[in-house]
Protein backbone atom coordinates (compact mmCIF):
# COMPACT_ATOMS: atom_id res chain seq x y z
CA UNK A 1 0.00 0.00 0.00
CA UNK A 2 1.76 2.94 -1.42
CA UNK A 3 2.00 6.34 0.86
CA UNK A 4 0.06 9.18 -0.83
CA UNK A 5 -0.71 12.82 -0.07
CA UNK A 6 -4.53 12.52 -0.68
CA UNK A 7 -4.88 13.33 2.75
CA UNK A 8 -2.36 16.11 2.98
CA UNK A 9 -3.09 19.47 4.61
CA UNK A 10 0.12 21.15 3.18
CA UNK A 11 -1.09 22.18 -0.21
CA UNK A 12 -0.75 25.57 -1.17
CA UNK A 13 -2.70 28.09 -0.11
CA UNK A 14 -5.94 29.64 -1.77
CA UNK A 15 -7.09 32.48 -3.53
CA UNK A 16 -8.61 34.68 -0.47
CA UNK A 17 -12.36 35.89 -0.82
CA UNK A 18 -14.05 38.60 1.28
CA UNK A 19 -15.14 37.51 4.57
CA UNK A 20 -18.53 37.23 6.40
CA UNK A 21 -18.04 39.25 9.43
CA UNK A 22 -20.58 38.36 11.40
CA UNK A 23 -19.29 34.89 11.92
CA UNK A 24 -16.00 36.51 13.09
CA UNK A 25 -17.71 37.68 16.69
CA UNK A 26 -15.87 35.97 19.49
CA UNK A 27 -19.03 35.67 20.91
CA UNK A 28 -20.25 33.54 17.83
CA UNK A 29 -21.62 29.82 19.00
CA UNK A 30 -19.22 27.56 17.73
CA UNK A 31 -22.01 25.11 17.26
CA UNK A 32 -23.85 27.45 14.77
CA UNK A 33 -20.66 27.66 13.29
CA UNK A 34 -20.32 24.10 12.26
CA UNK A 35 -23.32 23.83 11.46
CA UNK A 36 -23.10 27.23 8.83
CA UNK A 37 -20.25 24.88 7.43
CA UNK A 38 -22.03 21.53 6.76
CA UNK A 39 -24.96 23.63 5.11
CA UNK A 40 -22.26 24.64 2.83
CA UNK A 41 -21.26 21.33 2.32
CA UNK A 42 -24.39 19.82 1.74
CA UNK A 43 -25.37 23.13 -1.11
CA UNK A 44 -21.81 24.08 -2.79
CA UNK A 45 -20.88 22.38 -6.06
CA UNK A 46 -17.46 20.47 -6.04
CA UNK A 47 -16.19 23.57 -8.38
CA UNK A 48 -17.06 26.11 -6.17
CA UNK A 49 -16.66 24.05 -2.63
CA UNK A 50 -13.36 25.88 -1.76
CA UNK A 51 -14.59 29.30 -2.93
CA UNK A 52 -17.72 29.30 -0.69
CA UNK A 53 -15.63 27.82 2.66
CA UNK A 54 -13.17 30.59 2.24
CA UNK A 55 -15.77 33.05 1.75
CA UNK A 56 -17.61 32.35 5.10
CA UNK A 57 -14.87 34.30 6.74
CA UNK A 58 -14.84 31.43 9.73
CA UNK A 59 -12.32 31.39 12.43
CA UNK A 60 -11.30 27.39 12.49
CA UNK A 61 -11.09 26.10 15.57
CA UNK A 62 -9.86 22.22 15.66
CA UNK A 63 -13.60 21.81 17.96
CA UNK A 64 -15.44 23.00 14.59
CA UNK A 65 -13.92 21.23 12.94
CA UNK A 66 -14.61 17.88 14.89
CA UNK A 67 -18.73 19.33 14.61
CA UNK A 68 -18.46 19.85 11.10
CA UNK A 69 -17.59 16.58 10.28
CA UNK A 70 -19.40 14.76 12.73
CA UNK A 71 -22.60 16.94 10.94
CA UNK A 72 -21.39 15.74 7.22
CA UNK A 73 -20.94 11.65 7.28
CA UNK A 74 -23.65 11.33 4.71
CA UNK A 75 -21.48 13.50 2.54
CA UNK A 76 -18.02 12.16 2.46
CA UNK A 77 -17.19 13.60 -0.83
CA UNK A 78 -17.71 17.26 0.71
CA UNK A 79 -16.01 16.23 3.79
CA UNK A 80 -12.78 15.11 1.86
CA UNK A 81 -12.77 18.94 0.35
CA UNK A 82 -13.50 20.23 3.67
CA UNK A 83 -11.05 18.18 5.84
CA UNK A 84 -8.38 19.26 3.16
CA UNK A 85 -8.87 23.04 3.07
CA UNK A 86 -9.25 23.26 7.20
CA UNK A 87 -5.77 21.76 7.14
CA UNK A 88 -4.39 24.50 5.45
CA UNK A 89 -5.09 26.46 8.67
CA UNK A 90 -5.30 24.44 11.61
CA UNK A 91 -3.33 21.39 12.05
CA UNK A 92 -5.88 18.14 12.14
CA UNK A 93 -5.87 16.56 15.46
CA UNK A 94 -5.68 12.44 15.78
CA UNK A 95 -9.71 12.74 16.58
CA UNK A 96 -10.52 14.70 13.22
CA UNK A 97 -8.24 12.35 11.36
CA UNK A 98 -10.23 9.45 12.94
CA UNK A 99 -13.52 10.91 12.05
CA UNK A 100 -12.58 11.03 8.70
CA UNK A 101 -11.40 7.21 8.61
CA UNK A 102 -14.71 6.41 10.35
CA UNK A 103 -17.07 8.33 7.77
CA UNK A 104 -14.89 7.22 4.89
CA UNK A 105 -15.60 3.43 6.18
CA UNK A 106 -18.86 3.51 6.99
CA UNK A 107 -19.75 5.28 3.68
CA UNK A 108 -18.04 1.77 2.28
CA UNK A 109 -15.12 4.05 0.82
CA UNK A 110 -12.39 1.92 1.72
CA UNK A 111 -9.98 2.84 -0.88
CA UNK A 112 -9.92 6.23 0.40
CA UNK A 113 -9.89 5.12 4.01
CA UNK A 114 -6.80 3.66 3.39
CA UNK A 115 -5.82 6.77 1.83
CA UNK A 116 -6.87 8.33 5.35
CA UNK A 117 -4.40 5.74 6.83
CA UNK A 118 -1.22 6.16 5.15
CA UNK A 119 -1.63 10.01 5.36
CA UNK A 120 -2.00 8.97 9.65
CA UNK A 121 1.33 7.07 9.85
CA UNK A 122 2.71 9.70 8.05
CA UNK A 123 1.80 12.25 10.14
CA UNK A 124 2.02 9.99 13.34
CA UNK A 125 -1.24 10.14 14.50
CA UNK A 126 -2.36 6.36 14.09
CA UNK A 127 -4.01 4.33 16.97
CA UNK A 128 -5.66 1.41 18.21
CA UNK A 129 -8.73 3.59 17.78
CA UNK A 130 -8.32 4.05 13.78
CA UNK A 131 -8.74 0.47 13.30
CA UNK A 132 -11.70 -0.23 15.56
CA UNK A 133 -13.19 1.92 13.15
CA UNK A 134 -11.74 -0.14 10.65
CA UNK A 135 -12.92 -3.17 12.22
CA UNK A 136 -16.46 -1.43 12.41
CA UNK A 137 -16.60 -0.24 9.25
CA UNK A 138 -15.66 -3.91 7.35
CA UNK A 139 -17.75 -5.72 9.75
CA UNK A 140 -20.96 -3.64 9.14
CA UNK A 141 -20.36 -4.17 5.49
CA UNK A 142 -20.20 -7.91 5.95
CA UNK A 143 -16.34 -7.90 4.66
CA UNK A 144 -15.41 -9.98 7.74
CA UNK A 145 -12.34 -11.08 5.84
CA UNK A 146 -11.12 -7.54 5.05
CA UNK A 147 -11.69 -6.82 8.65
CA UNK A 148 -9.39 -9.74 9.72
CA UNK A 149 -6.74 -8.87 7.25
CA UNK A 150 -6.54 -4.78 8.62
CA UNK A 151 -5.72 -6.50 11.88
CA UNK A 152 -2.97 -8.59 10.24
CA UNK A 153 -1.24 -5.71 8.57
CA UNK A 154 -2.02 -3.50 11.40
CA UNK A 155 1.51 -3.77 12.91
CA UNK A 156 3.30 -2.68 9.93
CA UNK A 157 1.63 0.63 10.14
CA UNK A 158 2.93 1.03 13.65
CA UNK A 159 0.10 -0.06 15.82
CA UNK A 160 0.30 -3.18 18.47
CA UNK A 161 -1.58 -6.56 17.50
CA UNK A 162 -2.44 -6.54 21.45
CA UNK A 163 -5.71 -8.13 23.34
CA UNK A 164 -6.59 -4.74 22.99
CA UNK A 165 -6.81 -4.79 19.60
CA UNK A 166 -7.66 -8.43 19.10
CA UNK A 167 -10.73 -7.66 21.45
CA UNK A 168 -11.95 -4.78 19.19
CA UNK A 169 -11.88 -6.68 16.55
CA UNK A 170 -14.17 -9.87 18.16
CA UNK A 171 -16.20 -7.09 18.92
CA UNK A 172 -17.02 -5.85 16.04
CA UNK A 173 -17.30 -9.27 14.29
CA UNK A 174 -19.68 -9.93 17.19
CA UNK A 175 -21.61 -7.16 17.08
CA UNK A 176 -23.31 -7.88 13.91
CA UNK A 177 -25.51 -10.94 15.04
CA UNK A 178 -24.87 -14.64 14.42
CA UNK A 179 -21.15 -14.22 13.43
CA UNK A 180 -19.87 -15.31 16.53
CA UNK A 181 -18.52 -18.57 15.10
CA UNK A 182 -16.49 -15.95 12.55
CA UNK A 183 -15.46 -14.51 15.68
CA UNK A 184 -14.59 -18.08 17.16
CA UNK A 185 -12.41 -19.05 14.17
CA UNK A 186 -10.49 -16.06 14.43
CA UNK A 187 -10.03 -16.56 17.84
CA UNK A 188 -8.60 -19.94 17.83
CA UNK A 189 -5.89 -18.79 15.32
CA UNK A 190 -4.61 -15.87 17.72
CA UNK A 191 -5.24 -17.09 21.33
CA UNK A 192 -1.77 -18.69 20.80
CA UNK A 193 -0.13 -15.62 19.71
CA UNK A 194 -1.68 -13.07 22.06
CA UNK A 195 -3.26 -13.82 25.49
CA UNK A 196 -6.30 -13.45 25.95
CA UNK A 197 -8.12 -11.51 28.91
CA UNK A 198 -11.51 -11.65 30.54
CA UNK A 199 -13.07 -9.66 28.00
CA UNK A 200 -12.03 -11.87 25.18
CA UNK A 201 -14.31 -14.52 26.22
CA UNK A 202 -17.22 -11.66 27.67
CA UNK A 203 -17.44 -11.15 24.08
CA UNK A 204 -17.39 -14.16 22.77
CA UNK A 205 -20.11 -15.34 25.11
CA UNK A 206 -22.29 -12.26 24.83
CA UNK A 207 -22.26 -13.67 21.02
CA UNK A 208 -23.00 -16.81 21.84
CA UNK A 209 -25.93 -15.68 24.42
CA UNK A 210 -27.10 -13.32 21.34
CA UNK A 211 -27.37 -16.58 19.29
CA UNK A 212 -28.76 -18.82 21.94
CA UNK A 213 -25.78 -21.09 21.52
CA UNK A 214 -25.95 -23.13 24.66
CA UNK A 215 -23.58 -25.59 23.61
CA UNK A 216 -20.72 -23.60 22.36
CA UNK A 217 -21.30 -21.04 25.58
CA UNK A 218 -20.63 -23.80 27.92
CA UNK A 219 -17.21 -24.60 25.70
CA UNK A 220 -16.31 -21.55 25.43
CA UNK A 221 -16.50 -20.92 28.88
CA UNK A 222 -14.87 -24.09 30.39
CA UNK A 223 -11.94 -22.97 28.11
CA UNK A 224 -12.13 -19.80 29.77
CA UNK A 225 -12.05 -20.82 33.67
CA UNK A 226 -9.07 -23.37 32.59
CA UNK A 227 -7.23 -20.27 30.63
CA UNK A 228 -7.78 -17.45 33.18
CA UNK A 229 -8.98 -19.11 36.19
CA UNK A 230 -12.50 -17.60 38.45
CA UNK A 231 -12.37 -13.37 39.05
CA UNK A 232 -15.17 -11.25 40.32
CA UNK A 233 -13.72 -9.47 37.51
CA UNK A 234 -14.75 -11.20 34.82
CA UNK A 235 -18.79 -10.87 36.09
CA UNK A 236 -20.02 -9.99 32.86
CA UNK A 237 -18.96 -12.87 30.97
CA UNK A 238 -20.56 -15.15 33.85
CA UNK A 239 -23.61 -13.50 33.83
CA UNK A 240 -24.20 -13.67 29.93
CA UNK A 241 -23.88 -17.79 29.95
CA UNK A 242 -25.73 -18.04 33.00
CA UNK A 243 -28.73 -15.79 31.15
CA UNK A 244 -28.20 -18.26 28.02
CA UNK A 245 -28.62 -21.20 30.42
CA UNK A 246 -31.71 -19.95 31.61
CA UNK A 247 -33.26 -18.64 28.49
CA UNK A 248 -33.20 -21.98 26.86
CA UNK A 249 -34.74 -23.53 29.93
CA UNK A 250 -30.98 -25.65 30.58
CA UNK A 251 -31.59 -23.88 34.70
CA UNK A 252 -30.25 -27.35 35.90
CA UNK A 253 -26.92 -26.58 34.15
CA UNK A 254 -27.38 -22.79 35.53
CA UNK A 255 -27.54 -23.50 39.25
CA UNK A 256 -24.82 -26.05 38.91
CA UNK A 257 -22.99 -23.32 37.31
CA UNK A 258 -24.09 -20.74 40.72
CA UNK A 259 -23.22 -23.50 42.87
CA UNK A 260 -19.65 -23.57 41.60
CA UNK A 261 -19.50 -19.77 41.14
CA UNK A 262 -20.26 -19.28 45.25
CA UNK A 263 -17.30 -21.63 46.06
CA UNK A 264 -15.06 -19.65 43.82
CA UNK A 265 -16.59 -16.36 45.30
CA UNK A 266 -18.00 -15.40 41.92
CA UNK A 267 -21.79 -15.24 42.19
CA UNK A 268 -23.55 -12.54 40.50
CA UNK A 269 -25.24 -9.71 41.96
CA UNK A 270 -29.13 -8.73 42.21
CA UNK A 271 -29.45 -7.23 38.96
CA UNK A 272 -28.43 -10.85 37.68
CA UNK A 273 -30.83 -13.00 39.75
CA UNK A 274 -33.80 -10.23 39.29
CA UNK A 275 -33.41 -10.92 35.69
CA UNK A 276 -33.38 -14.50 36.04
CA UNK A 277 -36.32 -14.57 38.43
CA UNK A 278 -38.38 -12.88 36.04
CA UNK A 279 -37.69 -15.08 33.47
CA UNK A 280 -38.64 -18.51 35.85
CA UNK A 281 -41.73 -16.75 37.38
CA UNK A 282 -43.26 -16.29 33.20
CA UNK A 283 -42.92 -19.97 33.12
CA UNK A 284 -44.21 -20.28 36.37
CA UNK A 285 -40.94 -22.37 37.64
CA UNK A 286 -41.18 -22.10 41.35
CA UNK A 287 -39.30 -25.06 41.65
CA UNK A 288 -36.19 -23.48 40.06
CA UNK A 289 -36.89 -20.03 41.26
CA UNK A 290 -36.89 -21.33 45.16
CA UNK A 291 -33.69 -22.81 44.25
CA UNK A 292 -32.43 -19.62 42.88
CA UNK A 293 -33.77 -17.40 45.31
CA UNK A 294 -31.88 -19.18 48.27
CA UNK A 295 -28.75 -18.90 46.28
CA UNK A 296 -29.12 -15.23 45.92
CA UNK A 297 -30.64 -14.57 49.58
CA UNK A 298 -27.36 -16.42 51.09
CA UNK A 299 -24.97 -14.60 48.74
CA UNK A 300 -25.90 -11.71 50.31
CA UNK A 301 -28.11 -10.04 47.72
CA UNK A 302 -31.26 -8.74 49.20
CA UNK A 303 -34.18 -8.72 47.10
CA UNK A 304 -36.79 -5.57 47.50
CA UNK A 305 -40.38 -6.02 47.70
CA UNK A 306 -41.37 -6.26 44.19
CA UNK A 307 -39.70 -9.00 43.80
CA UNK A 308 -41.05 -10.71 47.33
CA UNK A 309 -44.29 -10.13 45.82
CA UNK A 310 -43.39 -11.64 42.84
CA UNK A 311 -42.18 -14.67 43.99
CA UNK A 312 -44.45 -14.79 46.73
CA UNK A 313 -47.25 -14.61 43.75
CA UNK A 314 -45.48 -17.67 42.19
CA UNK A 315 -45.65 -20.20 45.36
CA UNK A 316 -49.21 -19.09 46.49
CA UNK A 317 -50.80 -19.64 42.45
CA UNK A 318 -49.10 -23.49 43.21
CA UNK A 319 -50.01 -23.63 46.51
CA UNK A 320 -46.74 -23.38 48.37
CA UNK A 321 -47.77 -22.07 51.13
CA UNK A 322 -45.37 -22.93 53.66
CA UNK A 323 -42.24 -21.16 51.60
CA UNK A 324 -44.81 -18.32 51.10
CA UNK A 325 -44.95 -18.21 54.63
CA UNK A 326 -40.80 -18.25 54.86
CA UNK A 327 -40.33 -15.85 52.67
CA UNK A 328 -43.01 -13.50 54.60
CA UNK A 329 -41.67 -13.78 57.79
CA UNK A 330 -38.24 -13.35 56.25
CA UNK A 331 -39.21 -9.69 54.51
CA UNK A 332 -38.76 -8.06 57.11
CA UNK A 333 -34.98 -8.46 58.15
CA UNK A 334 -34.35 -7.73 55.00
CA UNK A 335 -35.59 -4.19 54.54
CA UNK A 336 -38.54 -4.90 52.76
CA UNK A 337 -41.60 -4.81 53.75
CA UNK A 338 -45.25 -6.61 53.53
CA UNK A 339 -47.91 -4.19 51.84
CA UNK A 340 -51.59 -4.75 50.84
CA UNK A 341 -50.59 -7.46 47.56
CA UNK A 342 -48.85 -9.12 49.93
CA UNK A 343 -51.32 -10.10 52.25
CA UNK A 344 -54.01 -10.48 49.54
CA UNK A 345 -51.55 -13.00 47.83
CA UNK A 346 -51.28 -15.31 50.82
CA UNK A 347 -54.87 -14.72 52.64
CA UNK A 348 -56.19 -15.74 49.08
CA UNK A 349 -53.90 -19.08 49.25
CA UNK A 350 -54.90 -19.83 52.66
CA UNK A 351 -58.50 -19.49 51.74
CA UNK A 352 -58.26 -21.73 48.27
CA UNK A 353 -56.59 -24.37 50.08
CA UNK A 354 -58.98 -23.80 53.34
CA UNK A 355 -55.99 -23.73 55.88
CA UNK A 356 -58.44 -22.48 58.51
CA UNK A 357 -56.16 -22.20 61.45
CA UNK A 358 -53.73 -20.22 59.13
CA UNK A 359 -56.60 -18.17 58.34
CA UNK A 360 -57.54 -17.15 61.09
CA UNK A 361 -54.31 -16.18 62.76
CA UNK A 362 -53.11 -14.51 59.21
CA UNK A 363 -56.41 -12.33 59.02
CA UNK A 364 -55.97 -11.02 62.70
CA UNK A 365 -52.53 -10.41 61.60
CA UNK A 366 -54.00 -8.25 58.42
CA UNK A 367 -56.18 -6.06 60.54
CA UNK A 368 -53.33 -5.56 62.79
CA UNK A 369 -51.17 -4.17 60.50
CA UNK A 370 -53.69 -2.16 58.55
CA UNK A 371 -53.68 -4.12 54.99
CA UNK A 372 -57.24 -5.64 55.70
CA UNK A 373 -58.86 -7.85 53.21
CA UNK A 374 -60.75 -6.43 50.50
CA UNK A 375 -64.53 -7.16 50.67
CA UNK A 376 -64.52 -9.54 48.49
CA UNK A 377 -62.15 -11.80 50.08
CA UNK A 378 -64.25 -11.39 53.30
CA UNK A 379 -66.93 -12.68 51.60
CA UNK A 380 -64.73 -15.82 50.13
CA UNK A 381 -62.96 -15.94 54.07
CA UNK A 382 -66.50 -16.48 55.58
CA UNK A 383 -67.69 -18.94 53.43
CA UNK A 384 -64.71 -21.25 54.06
CA UNK A 385 -64.95 -20.56 57.63
CA UNK A 386 -68.35 -21.78 57.61
CA UNK A 387 -67.82 -24.72 55.96
CA UNK A 388 -64.56 -25.49 57.39
CA UNK A 389 -66.38 -25.42 61.02
CA UNK A 390 -65.46 -22.34 62.66
CA UNK A 391 -68.94 -20.29 62.54
CA UNK A 392 -67.66 -17.90 65.05
CA UNK A 393 -64.56 -17.00 62.97
CA UNK A 394 -67.35 -15.85 60.06
CA UNK A 395 -69.45 -13.87 62.39
CA UNK A 396 -65.54 -12.31 63.85
CA UNK A 397 -65.11 -11.25 60.03
CA UNK A 398 -68.74 -10.01 59.57
CA UNK A 399 -68.76 -7.95 62.47
CA UNK A 400 -64.99 -6.33 62.00
CA UNK A 401 -66.52 -4.80 58.61
CA UNK A 402 -69.68 -3.80 60.18
CA UNK A 403 -67.49 -2.13 62.61
CA UNK A 404 -65.18 -0.47 60.07
CA UNK A 405 -68.11 0.67 57.93
CA UNK A 406 -67.37 -1.04 54.61
CA UNK A 407 -69.48 0.06 52.31
CA UNK A 408 -69.60 -3.41 50.11
CA UNK A 409 -71.30 -5.63 52.61
CA UNK A 410 -73.92 -7.74 50.14
CA UNK A 411 -71.63 -10.19 49.33
CA UNK A 412 -70.23 -11.38 52.68
CA UNK A 413 -73.91 -10.67 53.76
CA UNK A 414 -75.24 -13.61 51.64
CA UNK A 415 -72.15 -15.48 52.77
CA UNK A 416 -72.55 -15.69 56.08
CA UNK A 417 -76.65 -16.21 55.74
CA UNK A 418 -75.87 -19.21 53.38
CA UNK A 419 -72.90 -20.61 55.46
CA UNK A 420 -74.66 -20.45 59.20
CA UNK A 421 -77.72 -22.13 57.27
CA UNK A 422 -75.97 -24.67 56.23
CA UNK A 423 -74.91 -25.58 59.90
CA UNK A 424 -78.85 -25.59 60.84
CA UNK A 425 -78.21 -22.21 63.04
CA UNK A 426 -81.72 -21.01 62.17
CA UNK A 427 -82.09 -18.59 64.94
CA UNK A 428 -78.89 -17.01 63.94
CA UNK A 429 -79.90 -16.75 60.45
CA UNK A 430 -83.46 -14.61 61.13
CA UNK A 431 -81.11 -12.48 63.80
CA UNK A 432 -78.45 -11.35 61.24
CA UNK A 433 -81.03 -11.00 58.31
CA UNK A 434 -83.04 -8.77 60.13
CA UNK A 435 -80.15 -6.49 60.90
CA UNK A 436 -78.90 -6.85 57.26
CA UNK A 437 -82.69 -5.36 55.92
CA UNK A 438 -81.97 -2.24 58.43
CA UNK A 439 -79.04 -1.95 57.01
CA UNK A 440 -80.42 -1.79 53.77
CA UNK A 441 -78.12 -4.82 52.56
CA UNK A 442 -79.15 -6.67 49.28
CA UNK A 443 -80.17 -10.57 50.10
CA UNK A 444 -79.96 -12.11 46.98
CA UNK A 445 -82.94 -14.00 45.50
CA UNK A 446 -80.82 -17.06 45.08
CA UNK A 447 -79.83 -17.23 48.78
CA UNK A 448 -83.68 -16.94 49.94
CA UNK A 449 -83.82 -20.18 47.83
CA UNK A 450 -81.17 -21.81 49.25
CA UNK A 451 -82.84 -20.43 53.08
CA UNK A 452 -86.06 -21.91 52.36
CA UNK A 453 -84.11 -25.60 51.49
CA UNK A 454 -82.71 -24.99 55.00
CA UNK A 455 -85.65 -23.88 57.16
CA UNK A 456 -88.77 -25.84 55.15
CA UNK A 457 -86.68 -29.29 55.90
CA UNK A 458 -86.83 -28.39 59.96
CA UNK A 459 -90.59 -28.38 59.73
CA UNK A 460 -93.56 -26.61 60.04
CA UNK A 461 -92.56 -23.98 62.94
CA UNK A 462 -89.59 -23.29 61.07
CA UNK A 463 -91.53 -22.66 58.08
CA UNK A 464 -93.70 -20.42 59.01
CA UNK A 465 -90.68 -18.44 60.41
CA UNK A 466 -88.85 -18.50 56.76
CA UNK A 467 -92.12 -17.05 55.58
CA UNK A 468 -92.10 -14.58 57.70
CA UNK A 469 -88.73 -13.48 56.69
CA UNK A 470 -89.81 -13.82 53.68
CA UNK A 471 -92.35 -11.31 53.72
CA UNK A 472 -89.84 -8.45 55.07
CA UNK A 473 -87.30 -9.41 52.45
CA UNK A 474 -90.44 -8.72 50.13
CA UNK A 475 -91.14 -5.76 51.11
CA UNK A 476 -87.33 -4.36 51.27
CA UNK A 477 -87.21 -5.13 47.89
CA UNK A 478 -90.32 -2.66 47.12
Amino acid sequence: MESTDEYSPHQSQPQQYTTNTHLNSVDFDPSQTAKFLSDILNTASPHDMESALSSAGVNLTSDIIHEVLKLSYSNPTSSIEFFRWAGRSVKHTPYSWNLMVDMLGKNQLFDEMWNAIRSMKQENVLSMASFASVFGSYCKAGRFSDAVMSFDVMDKYGVEQDVVAMNSLLSAICNEGNQTSNAMEFFDRMKAKIKPDGDSYCILLEGWEKEGNAGKAKSTFGEMVIRIGWDPENMPAYDSILSLLIRESQTDDAIAFLRLMKKKNCLPGLSFFSNALDVLFKRHDYVHAILMWDMMVDGGSMPDLIMYNSMIGLLCNNNNIDTAFRLFDEMICHGAFPDFLTYKMIFRCLLKNKKVSQARSFFHEMVKNENPPTHFDCAASITMFTSGGDPEMAVEIWDYMIQNQELSLDESANALLVGISNLGRLSEVIRFAEDMFDRRVIIYESTMTKLKTAFYNKGRNSRDRFDNLLRKWKSEAV
